[in-house]
């Protein structure tokens, strides 16, 4: 009886709450704007996972302009008791639209989990994204379960055991049991998993070889406490025994090297290696200067992905190239291919130069990747003896090559879900409508983005070609009215804001981060509060950041006082900017003499920020070309980083013939 009338209390609550959100938009006196306001409602009951409230505005919205998401909204939260012939009908009825490959990536989800392989095996060559590691690990489950070799190409899959959920852990232990994987498989995804911190997945793993999964999870999550028990006898527990080792030395690597120097007796010499890795990979993060004895005391490990990138950081930082090209090489081939790593194998055997014939292999590898318009495509490009340039634009886009573009209904489902402010849904509109064109056509629509003021899809969707291209697409300048004055006052290079900007919020105005940053240069309520202050803004609110003009004046003079405390670094600034200043100076103290600025971005510890720096500098490279009119230099950009406290002669004289 209670539960009776608390299932009431709540039903006639959600209707109150409902009806008072269609009242308030009636309100508004325009159809469209309740239509829309109850599809944002039905939205927020899909990821509630609530099918009633789904059924309840699905059923207001039967003219509505987008009928494909509001059908797809109303099935996928009763997906898993759905008929086959509901399903195949919607895809059918709306076959090769965007949300029809959304739905199917769902369903192969929920026929994995059945373990209805017919089925999945008949829908997945229609997956057209096939961007879901999930589903992957089902496509080779099912593989196995054939008695195909899978082995090898689930090993390369699984690198993040964090990703996993039931299905890749479901092909772990089909590849097991089927003999594709050994013990060595499972302990490596054992390390992964305490590097990871996925507790579930080493869990998981541990019972698998029959050990006791209660330590594994104390592993993880309470290393102190596992370590302070003892090593344990037999691998399963000395592999349980390196994951806590791990674990400890993300806290504190002394205690964690107390810990194994203590164990070491009992461990067997691979054993000691792998807990040593674990340690490194750890210390790596702090740029701590033991960090590479422990690398060395690690030699002979298998090593992680994560691990096999921070060992060759380390040996960049210290110089030792003969180490990079060791590391490098000994990448698998996947990752030796990144362009990182193909650029530092160059510039090591540059270095070296023991033989015209590694000198060719040097210039044969930046010539490989000197097309790309990345960070190290551009440093490749200068190591052949080109400078970055921008090439001429073709013929202009016209109006009736746009016209096409226009009329697309992918296209046009974008522009109503970027007016509902729906990113998501717009932006894999946007991308679906793209998969057919030409590149010509892609910068028609491109500059039906611009027309539209999208210019972040104008700029995603330029950068795409790669022979016919417009730079001016590419690194757009917005408000320049309002930023040529402000840089032009404060002494900034305008080319390295914009270069920050296009990376910050790809021109999106009404930009929100997950931390609250706000508009174009995403700048913190805080923060831009305390610039505020600095320069006498009166009457700051919050609010303020969304207005382009009080964004750009608060941003730019937060990056120049950023920039004036890291000595005029931009590499520096830049990094600060995104991390914050004292993680920046935290890194900086690590430095003893100057270092060349590529080696210090590669070893950011932070990936985001690692990955931040490098598209600024090179956004900076590019819009400076634009707006000089002339070839730029990358390396010129980036110079040295020092200590603090360097003089510029003392930079230049340390720095002075070391390549």
């Amino acid at each position: 009886m209670i539960s009776a009338l608390k299932w009431i209390a709540g039903a006639a609550a959600f209707a109150a709450v409902a009806f008072s959100t269609l009242a308030h938009a009636d309100d508004l006196g325009d159809d469209g704007r309740r239509a829309d306001d109850s599809f944002l409602l039905l939205r927020d009951a899909v990821r509630q996972d609530d099918a009633s409230k789904a059924d309840f505005y699905a059923a207001r919205l039967g003219d509505y302009s987008i009928p494909s998401y509001v059908e797809y909204y109303r099935l996928k939260p009763r997906l898993k008791d759905a008929s086959y012939a509901e399903i195949r009908d919607f895809m059918k009825r709306y076959e090769g639209q965007a949300i029809v490959d959304r739905l199917r990536n769902d369903w192969l989800l929920d026929l994995g989990r059945k373990r209805d392989w017919a089925t999945f095996d008949e829908q997945l060559p229609l997956f057209v994204l096939n961007d879901d590691t999930q589903v992957k690990c089902y496509a080779l489950q099912s593989r196995a379960l054939k008695g195909q070799k899978v082995a090898g190409e689930a090993r390369e899959l699984l690198t993040a055991p964090n990703g996993y959920g039931e299905p890749c852990a479901g092909l772990i232990a089909t590849l097991y049991q089927a003999g594709q994987f050994n013990a060595d498989d499972l302990y490596a995804q054992l390390r992964l998993s305490g590097e990871f911190n996925a507790t579930g997945q080493a869990r998981r793993i541990v019972a698998l070889l029959d050990g006791n999964e209660k330590k594994a999870v104390q592993a993880v999550d309470l290393p102190a406490i596992a370590l302070a028990k003892g090593v344990g006898s037999g691998r399963v527990e000395h592999e349980i025994y390196i994951v806590a080792i791990g674990r400890m030395a993300k806290t504190s690597t002394k205690l964690a090297v107390l810990a194994l120097n203590k164990a070491a007796p009992k461990l067997s010499p691979q054993e000691q290696q792998e807990a040593w890795a674990a340690v490194a990979l750890q210390s790596s993060y702090s740029l701590s200067p033991e960090t590479t004895e422990y690398w060395q005391k690690s030699n002979g490990a298998p090593l992680s992905i994560d691990q096999m990138q921070w060992k060759t950081r380390i040996a960049l930082r210290n110089g030792d190239w003969k180490q990079v090209e060791k590391n490098i090489r000994a990448m698998p081939a996947s990752l030796r291919a990144d362009p990182a790593w193909v650029y530092w194998l160059g510039r090591a055997l540059m270095v070296q130069a023991g033989s015209i014939q590694a000198t060719g292999e040097a210039m044969q590898l930046f010539r490989s990747i000197s097309d790309q318009s990345n960070f190290y495509g551009l440093l490749a490009l200068e190591e052949t003896g080109k400078l970055v340039t921008i090439p001429l634009p073709g013929p202009p886009i016209t109006q009736a090559e746009i016209a096409p573009i226009a009329a697309n209904p992918n296209f046009q489902r974008a522009l109503k879900f970027f007016g509902m402010r729906l990113r998501f849904e717009g932006t894999r509109e946007w991308n679906w409508g793209l998969r057919s064109l030409n590149e010509r056509e892609h910068l028609a629509a491109a500059e039906f983005a611009r027309q539209n003021n999208i210019l972040d899809r104008m700029v995603n969707t330029s950068d795409r070609t790669r022979i016919q291209v417009d730079y001016t697409q590419r690194y757009p300048s917005p408000h320049i009215d309002i930023m040529h004055p402000t840089t032009q006052t404060l002494g900034l290079d305008k080319a390295w804001v914009y270069g920050l900007i296009r990376q910050e919020s790809r021109f999106i105005m009404d930009a929100q981060s997950h931390v609250g940053a706000s508009g174009l240069m995403q700048v913190m309520p805080s923060t831009g509060r305390w610039v505020a202050k600095k320069i006498g803004l009166a009457d700051f609110a919050q609010e303020m950041l969304s207005d382009v003009r009080t964004n750009i004046l608060l941003g730019a003079n937060y990056l120049n006082m950023v920039l004036g405390n890291m000595d005029g670094s931009q590499v520096l600034a830049t990094a600060a900017y995104n991390a914050g200043p004292g993680r920046l100076r935290s890194w900086r103290s690590t430095l003893t003499k100057p270092m060349d600025s590529a080696v210090f971005i590669e070893s950011i510890p932070f990936v985001e920020t690692r990955t931040y720096v490098k598209n600024v500098m090179s956004n900076t490279t590019y819009y400076a070309a634009l707006f000089e009119g002339r070839p730029q230099s990358l390396k010129a950009r980036l110079g040295t980083v020092a200590p603090r406290g360097y003089t510029e002669q003392e930079q230049q004289e340390s720095s002075f013939g070391s390549r």
